[in-house]
This record gives C-alpha cells, structure tokens and sequence, in this order.
C-alpha cells in the first residue's frame, strides 16, 4: 500500500461520517485530518476522529479463525476448516429447525458497514428472516410512526439545521455528539446570530444547553408530559399553522380534541417545568420562520419512547415546520438502511417487526423461550451484544445456549468469547467501505472508500467471508460459471446489464445471493480495489428511476444522458469518487413525492398514539421509592464513541467511565468526588467512580456507553475497561410497541462501595490508567 501519503477516508465513530484524510506509513495509520475537499463535511473534524489510529492498530485484532473448546478456551484453526465446520453445522440446524431458528445479529456495524448486504444475502438464503441490530435498539418506534403517518416505514425525517431560525433540541446534545453534519460549527453560528434562537429540552445541562437561550431541564422519563403539554398550549392559543395543515394533512380536528383534554398545568408539573418557561417555549415556536427540532435517544431510549416519536412529529406539523428551507423534512435514499414490514410479528414472542428488524431486547427470550420457532443460532456480524445490548446477564446466558453462535468481528469482544467459532475481519480502513447513512436533505450525499492500509495478516473482508461460505453451502457457483459476466461486466455495462438478468434466471439459486454474483463479476471491474461496492449499483438504478430529476442535479447530468442511463452514470459517480459525492439534490418542494401515501399527505392521526397519550398519569412520573435514582444509561462524552475502540489508550480524560452525580446527591450519600458507588438496579449491582457534575439533576445520574471491554495487557492479563453498564438494565423495561430500551431511564438505588470492593476497582483503574497513559504496566513507556 501507499507509504508516507495522505489518502481520503471517512470516520467510523458516529453515523455522520464525515471525510478524512490520514497520513500512512509503512502500513500504519498515523495521523487524521479533515478532508477539506469532502462535499459534505468540508474539512469538519471533531476530537474523537484524531484517535482513529487507536482502532486501526490495537492488541486486540484477531488475527486467525478460531473455533471453541469445550472448556471455554479456543483453538486457531484454519480458514477452509472453520468455513467447511460452520457450513455443515448451518446446514444441520436448516435441515432441523428451518431458517427461521436462524438470527442475524448486525450485518454492517462496529466501523463495517459493507458487509451488511453480504450477511443478510446469504443468510436470507438459507431462510433466516429474523434481524437484531443497533438500529432496533434505538430507532424502531420512530420508524413505526412514521409508517402511519407517511405511509412507510422507510419514511424518515432530516433536518435543515443551516438554515433555521429557531433550533429546537429534544433529548440530544450534538455538541457532543454531533447527530447532523458540522454540528458545532453551525451551533456556534446559531449562537452567535441574534436572529437565531436556541431551546434545549434535557434534564442536565449539557454543552448544547449552555448555549441555549431557553433550557427546559425536564424530570427524567417526563418527556411525553413536557411534550404534550407544550402541544396542547400551542393549540389552545391558537398558535399553529392552519393553512399548512389544511392543506398537507389529514385528521386534525381527532388529534385537536386530544391536546384540548391534557390538563397542561398539572402535566408542565409533572415534567418539572415552570408554566412561565413553558409559555415562553411556546411563544418562540410561534414566532420562528423556520424551525428544526433535533432529536435523539434521550427520547428515544426514554420512558414513553414511541410516544415521544409521535408528539415530537405533530410537534413539526401543527407548527408547519415541514417541507419547507430551514424546517425538518423527509430524506432520499441511495439504498434504504431499514426496510418496511407493517403488521408483522415474531411468532416466538409476539413481538412487532418494524423495518424488518426485532429489537434486541426480546433477544434473550427469542433464544430461550420454549418455543418451536426459538431461534436455535445466532450469527454475529460486526456486533457486541453482549456488551451492547440490556441484561448482560440474560444475553450471556441465550448465547450460551445456542446450538451455533458465529462472531465475524476484527477484535475479539466479549460477545466473540462465547461464540462457537470466531472469524477475523480485516478493518474498515483495510478494505472498501461505504455508509448507509446519508440522511440529509435537499442534497444527499453517499462515500465510497476504497482501503487505505494492507489487510492485517490472517484477516478477510466480510465479502471474501460469504464467498467462501456460499460456496461451501451450494449456494454460489464456481469463478467458471461466473466468469462469462465478469467478461461482460469488463466489454459494456448495458451488455452487463442483459447477461446479469438472464444468468440470475438461468441459475435461480444465485437469485438468493445476488450481492455475492455482482461482487464477482461486475465488482471487479470497479476502480481502487471497490469491489465489495458492487451491490449498489441495483440501488443506484432504482434510485435514479425514483427520482430522476434529483439525480440529474446531483451528479451534473447533461440532457444527452438519457433515462434509462442514469443510473449507470450514478453508480460510475459514487464508485469513482475517493471523497464522496452528491446522489440526490432536490428541490424543497419536491419533498411531498417522498411521503408514500397516495395522496401526499400527513396522517395526524395515530389511533394506538392517541389512546397512549390519554393513559398517561402525571402522579407516576418519577422514580419509585425503592429505586429513588434516575440513571442514564449510555451516554456520549468528550473521548466516548462506541463499541469499536477497545484500546483503553485512545481516552485522554475519564477512562473509568465515571458516573456524574450531582453534589448534593453525594453529599447525602456520605461520600465525596472520585469515590467508588455501587448502583444497584432490578437486576443487578456496579460499583463506579463518581464524578461531581452540578449540570445533573438531583436524583438523576449518567454512565457513558463505550466501555466495559476486557482488553490485553503486555502481560497477558485482560483488564475491564470501565463499568459494563448492561449489568443494570433489564429487558423489559422497554417500550410496549418497538421493545427499545428504557435505557436514558432505568431505576436504580446506590451505596457506598466495600472497603474491598473500592480496593479493587482502584487497583484495576490504576492498571488502566497507566494504559491510557502509554505506560507498560512493567514501567516502561510504550
């Protein structure tokens, strides 16, 4: 590979991923900067993408197979007699149990994005229908509302942040975490524009919050009651957009009535919110031209999550903050990241399908549950739900229990040491690569990257991975059968285009694996060693045959381009550019051919939503006496990002993951900052550092996410990298339609630590911290 150079990338630490640049040398990554020439983030780069060389290059890369011992251990075995063991122990359970006893847990995560279609492809083959992932754990209920009121569950809202006038922030701090591209940059440009305002809805007051000319700090778990009474006084003041909802939606005057009924003193009450300050709230939402409301998982992993979902849309729509510059919109897509399965249940547990994905809470019981449909193997693609997903406990204990478990990962997490076999990836920057995420409007963007380092020795790209299985499984035919449209891929993409349709209908069992024949054939015709790109370019076609005229925009299409070749120059556009490109460029009224309902129009209301809305109980907002404390479960800071960076090094501050705790709350507890507490939940107990943070709440507290990964010493040993926060949260505290976790809110009570226990969990932290230091725990410096 390329020595001494700087090549374009992405970032893989949040789904923004905005272009970089990095320096290699001899096969190392060592420097990040922002790719100035990237037409989507222009140079932007936060603090947490400098430390990517600490994921590319760590002790914890899994460098061959591995297949476990009945003692727990594992032997490295080879890559044909991990591939020939697996394919015939799948082909077993098929013959079984079916497909459906199989689950695909991933598919494109942990900074491998591109391997998802090659998973799911082949797995779909064999029958599996069932799919956990990140997304289900976090989105799904805004996904389900959207299905109602835009007519897919493939709908999904963005936000045109830069040319707002009123930002309005619900359960997000993108200071920290970003969530839109740019984000401090333009956050910076609200702030400092008197014509532009900025409400936070949060119970700490986060970096965002301090920023903010209006900072309702919430009760936590009280966000439907904030909500709906900030709705219900926009309609009793008659504050709202009639003509806007006259004319693109349907069902106001059902949905009116509702927000007449909520008694908006006593529920501003039970949010903890002052009747002035709502008022206020109110008052600038009426007087703003173009407002965006920004969420994220402080609603959606919260108390009433689908709920929040819906009354923050109706929040949009009732105030005709839609479809128009500066306000929230729909988005296109290059390939849709979720899928669209109204009405569809798992049988095993009765649970709702939405987008095609179950939620990863129901997991547990999906494995173990006596069921003739329980699911009897888990595959595992770029996934940590071990770590990840609520109830470490009841994960750890299906995953056991499964007849077959495969981990495809590039370190060996601590899902990836219960498995049967483990199988090594090579790295997102060792490989092509591309992200699903583009969720921006008007102008949408999509990169391709081709690798910028050498494979790790013993490593495989995930498409060389399901090459090797479908082969082994019969599903893919030998390079001889595939060589005729390879030779065609190589001649002419229309001659391409005819031999791929006629092989797929002369050999329907490839039907079932198209992304592996594409990858193969037309794949390796690609520029830069792109070939694990080649599936996009069936979504490129549809998406060209979508929406034409904003393709034409993006790419620069000239009118001697005729139709049916549009997608073709797309596909060409997207492969071919190291530092993105547009695909989509619409204009904003175009943003009413995006809603999936015939008729163009918002259906306001949800029946299940309404009859939700009317239950709730402003005398149960809180925590439970037994339980008195609040927990945010899995938050973002300053050097958290996620799952992927195992090597407790690349934190400059706070590598015990310390939990923030207001003063006085410590102060009751009889202990001081720096002290270890123990947090006890429902389901089981942590002890943690504490860190005085006065921006909490009483009676609120937060752990960040990112941690408790066991990692290698020098000498052999592995060391927790700060507390494993799923040891706190329970399965069913989840939401009773989507199953996402309750995670911002999960009940618990502390306690001052053991004298032994606080010995421990110093001298392990210690260790740790000398890591994070460069140190060698023999003293010397690394």
């Amino acid at each position: 590979m390329t020595a001494g150079k700087w090549l374009k990338t992405a970032c893989n630490l949040c789904y923004i991923n905005c272009g970089v640049e990095v320096l290699v040398n001899d096969g190392r990554l060592e420097k990040v900067r922002g790719d100035r020439s990237s037409p989507k983030s222009q140079g932007y780069l936060c603090n947490k993408a400098t430390r990517i060389p600490y994921y590319a290059d760590h002790r914890d890369r899994l460098t061959t197979p591995l297949r476990r011992r009945a003692d727990g251990g594992f032997d490295e075995i080879e890559w044909d007699v991990a591939i020939a063991e697996i394919a015939e122990r799948l082909r077993d359970i098929v013959d079984r149990y079916g497909g459906k006893s199989i689950a695909l847990y991933g598919g494109g995560g942990q900074g491998n994005h591109a391997g998802g279609a090659y998973a799911s492809g082949l797995l779909r083959a064999l029958g599996s229908r069932s799919v956990f992932n990140a997304l289900s754990q976090e989105k799904t209920g805004d996904f389900w509302v959207n299905g109602h009121m835009f007519g897919s569950q493939t709908c999904h809202t963005a936000e045109d942040v830069h040319h707002c006038d009123l930002l309005l922030v619900v359960g997000a701090n993108p200071w920290i975490a970003h969530g839109f591209p740019n984000a401090r940059d333009h956050l910076n440009q609200i702030r400092k524009d008197p014509a532009r305002k900025l409400i936070v809805i949060d119970p700490r007051r986060t970096e965002t919050a301090e920023m903010a000319d209006l900072h309702l700090a919430v009760r936590p778990g009280t966000d439907a009651f904030l909500l709906g009474a900030l709705l219900a006084a926009l309609v009793r003041s008659d504050r709202i957009d009639h003509a806007f909802i006259e004319e693109h939606t349907i069902g106001f005057a059902e949905v009116r009535q509702a927000l007449l009924n909520i008694p908006v003193e006593e529920w501003a009450a039970a949010a903890d919110i002052p009747i002035a300050n709502l008022e206020r709230c109110a008052a600038m939402i009426a007087a703003a031209k173009a407002m965006v409301v920004r969420v994220e998982l402080g609603i959606q992993q919260g108390i009433n999550s689908t709920l929040n979902s819906y009354l923050e849309k109706l929040l949009i729509m009732l105030s005709g903050n839609f479809g128009r510059k500066g306000t929230n919109q729909l988005h296109s897509w290059l390939l849709p990241l979720w899928g669209n399965s109204p009405n569809q249940t798992f049988a095993p547990t009765g649970d709702a399908i939405i987008g095609g994905l179950l939620p990863p809470n129901i997991f547990p019981e999906a494995v173990l549950k006596d069921h003739p449909d329980r699911l009897r193997c888990a595959w595992i693609d770029s996934s940590n739900p071990a770590n990840t997903a609520a109830n470490t406990e009841a994960v750890e204990r299906a995953l056991r229990s499964l007849e077959l478990c495969v981990v495809i990962d590039v370190a060996m997490t601590e899902t990836a040491r219960l498995a049967h076999y483990v199988l090594p990836a090579s790295s997102q920057f060792e490989k092509a690569e591309f992200t699903l995420f583009n969720f921006e409007f008007p102008t949408n963007y999509f990169h391709v990257r081709a690798g910028v380092l050498p494979p790790l020795a013993g490593t495989l790209p995930e498409p060389e991975i399901y090459t090797r299985l479908a082969i082994a499984l019969g599903l893919l035919p030998g390079d001889n059968v595939l060589a005729p449209l390879r030779e065609a891929a190589r001649r002419s993409r229309a001659e391409f285009a005819i031999a791929f349709r006629a092989f797929i209908a002369e050999n329907p069992s490839t039907g079932a694996v198209p992304a592996l024949v594409l990858y193969h054939t037309l794949g390796q015709t690609l520029p830069d060693g792109t070939a694990a790109a080649a599936p996009l370019w069936s979504a490129a076609l549809a998406c060209a045959k979508r929406s034409p005229q904003a393709v034409r925009r993006a790419i620069g299409a000239s009118d001697e381009v005729r139709d049916h070749q549009l997608g073709d120059l797309l596909f060409d556009t997207i492969v071919s550019s190291r530092q993105g490109t547009a695909v989509t460029r619409h204009e904003y009224d175009e943003v009413w051919s995006l809603i999936s309902h015939s008729d163009r129009k918002v259906r306001l209301v949800v029946p299940q939503m309404l009859e939700w809305l009317a239950r709730l109980d402003p005398q149960a907002a809180g925590a439970p006496k037994e339980f008195p404390f609040m927990l945010a479960a899995g938050g973002r800071r300053m050097f958290n990002a996620n799952q992927i960076f195992r090597d407790p090094a690349w934190r400059r501050d706070d590598p015990d993951g310390a939990m923030l705790i207001n003063s006085n709350d410590l102060s009751e507890l009889g202990a001081k900052d720096g002290d270890w507490i123990a947090v006890e939940s429902v389901v089981g107990r942590l002890v943690v550092r504490c860190k005085v943070d006065n921006a909490m709440r009483n009676g609120q507290l937060a752990l960040p996410h990112g941690y408790g990964q066991a990692y290698p010493t020098p000498d052999g040993e592995r060391l927790t990298n700060g507390p494993r926060i799923n040891l706190l949260t329970e399965s069913g505290n989840r939401d009773p339609i989507a199953g996402t976790p309750y995670h911002k809110n999960v009940a618990v009570r502390l306690a001052l630590a053991s004298a032994h226990e606080a010995a421990a969990c110093q001298s392990q932290s210690e260790r740790i911290h000398m890591r994070a230091a460069g140190q060698r725990l023999d003293g010397s410096v690394k």
